[in-house]
């Protein structure tokens, strides 16, 4: 196996470009060219990058050992399909696909050509989740929020699979039990889809999540809070504080029977480089895939749900006269 890991990127676009600068700093991982079907913005990021631009997808693909795919969303199957099929490993952004038809194939080929298939749901790298999963294994009730300012950026698809499908991928791998049922409410207010959605999220096993995002809001807002008989975890991303009320952790609260009080803060974490060093592990020392492709195919399959329960909130609505069709 190749000490170094030859990648290509596909899309120059505000996620390509960050993953581009990222190689310089991956010890085993060398940037070997990226594509755009825009070739000055290609041009822009390449020569920032430090790499050659190349002609078409093909090109790319016969230069090297793997491939990140970062275009919208809507190409992000066919293209990490192409690549597959051409014997690469792959890095696809998320969503993995547009239907869970397409993210099944997906996961068959990944398995029948023993090639990696790494999906980029960010946070399973982050400080946030490992500080999280430490100290709650099993929660009853989950309430997450993920709010920011309008941005052109991402509204190709729903604030569901910009941003939601974060903190749905996220509550899933704490979680790990199926969805039993989905309550979902969202409206479309300065895009084609929707830029503001909240989802009741029930699980088999009878932990409830519930989970708000938004794109249109004035201010930029990461939260997460947990409980369950481990005690109750409030967790502030952008501040990067997190508070456990509990009985094994912390300073002695006095006259609360035991409890205690732990709060913890942490550094800025380069999710990203940590993201690319286990996509490099991966494809070079055959570690396990930390976010495969079914975790991929489970995170779409949420997002998805969060979308029909929309559409059915919405006819009910129409029904009703509360809005109009």
């Amino acid at each position: 196996m190749a000490e170094i890991l030859k990648v290509g990127v596909i899309g120059a676009g505000h996620f390509g470009r960050f993953h581009a600068l990222k190689m310089r700093h991956v010890a085993r991982e060398t940037l070997v060219g990226l594509f755009d079907p825009d070739g000055k913005r290609a041009a822009l990021v390449a020569k920032e990058a430090g790499c050659p631009v190349m002609q078409d997808v093909d090109t790319l693909l016969a230069a090297c050992d793997a491939v990140v795919v970062a275009a919208p969303a809507e190409f992000h199957f066919e293209l990490a399909v192409q690549a597959l099929r051409a014997g690469k490993h792959v890095l696809v952004e998320k969503p993995i696909a547009a239907t869970l038809e397409q993210a099944d194939f997906l996961v068959s080929l990944a398995h029948e050509s023993g090639l990696v298939c790494q999906v980029g749901h960010l946070l399973r790298y982050s400080a946030e989740h490992d500080a999280i999963t430490q100290r709650i294994t099993r929660p009853l009730y989950i309430e997450a929020t993920r709010i920011a300012p309008y941005k052109p950026r991402g509204t190709d698809v729903s604030v569901i699979l910009d941003l939601m499908i974060h903190d749905l991928d996220l509550v899933l791998a704490i979680v790990d039990s199926p969805i039993a049922q989905v309550d979902a409410l969202g409206a479309a207010v300065s895009s084609a889809h929707e830029d503001i959605a909240n989802a009741r999220v029930r699980f088999e096993n009878g932990c409830v999540a519930t989970i708000t995002a938004s794109r249109i809001s004035l201010k930029t807002e990461r939260r997460m809070r947990l409980f369950s008989e481990e005690g109750y975890l409030s967790a502030d991303f952008v501040k990067r504080e997190l508070t456990m009320i509990g009985r094994d952790r912390g300073l002695p609260l006095p006259g609360t029977g035991g409890f205690r009080r732990e709060h913890i803060t942490w550094k800025e974490h380069d999710s990203l480089l940590a993201e690319h060093e286990a996509f490099v592990a991966a494809c070079l020392d055959g570690a396990p895939v930390v976010v495969d492709a079914n975790a991929g195919r489970r995170a779409l399959a949420a997002a998805l749900a969060v979308a029909d329960g929309i559409a059915e909130s919405r006819r009910r609505m129409e029904l009703s006269g509360l809005i109009q069709p």
